[in-house]
Parts: C-alpha cells; structure tokens; sequence
C-alpha cells in the first residue's frame, strides 16, 4: 500500500508539471528563436514551478525505484495518465469522451492489481 501512495504522489507530481507547462506555454506569445521570447519563458511563475514539480517528481521516483520492485514501481508510472486526464477535464475544461473514461479505469485496475499482488 505504501508504494501505492507513493506512486500516486508521484504521479501527481508528474503531471501538475505538464499541466504547469501547458499553462506557462499558453501565456507566451508565438514560439520565436529571440531572446525576448526565452526571457519571458524563463521568467514565468508557471515554468519555474514546472521545474520544481518535476524535480520533486523525479526525487521521488529515485525513492520508489531504490526501495520496490521495478516491476512493481514502473506500471504505476501510469497513474499520471489518469490525474492528466482529470486535468484535461477541470483545468482546461476539455471533454473526456467515454472511450477515455473507460481506458482510465483500465489504467486505475491494472494499477490495483499490481499494487495489490
């Protein structure tokens, strides 16, 4: 159960990330090769946070995949498909057709399995 939390922990990490990406990319204007483009990236709230998301992300994963099974730990990678999804649905307001619906609970009782074995 406590690589199943972790996981899920994890999970969120990852995907705030991307969902803080998409958002600090939202904001700028047009890709440009030009220094003022990159210092508008790099001076964005979002994109700095993006970063330390992921960081937190990543030393997270360094715990579970030192202390589980990578057979066990890898698969749950996937539960930050599900809390991608649910921010598809609340962040951006986009619409989740059924067949998604029922891939995120094929992705949630695979996950159950493992965890549970």
């Amino acid at each position: 159960m406590k690589l199943f939390l972790l996981a899920v922990l994890q999970s969120v990490l990852l995907a705030a990330s991307q969902v803080l990406l998409k958002i600090a990319l939202r904001d700028l204007p047009t890709f440009a090769w030009t220094w003022d483009y990159w210092r508008q990236l790099l001076l964005s709230l979002p994109f700095f946070l993006t970063g330390v998301s992921f960081a937190a992300a990543s030393l997270l994963w360094l715990y579970i995949i030192r202390h589980y099974p990578f057979s066990m730990a890898y698969p749950l990678v996937s539960l930050s498909y599900v809390f991608g999804m649910l921010a598809a649905l609340w962040v951006f307001h986009e619409t989740v057709s059924a067949a998604s619906w029922i891939g995120l609970l094929l992705i949630l009782s695979g996950c159950w399995l493992i965890a549970a074995r």
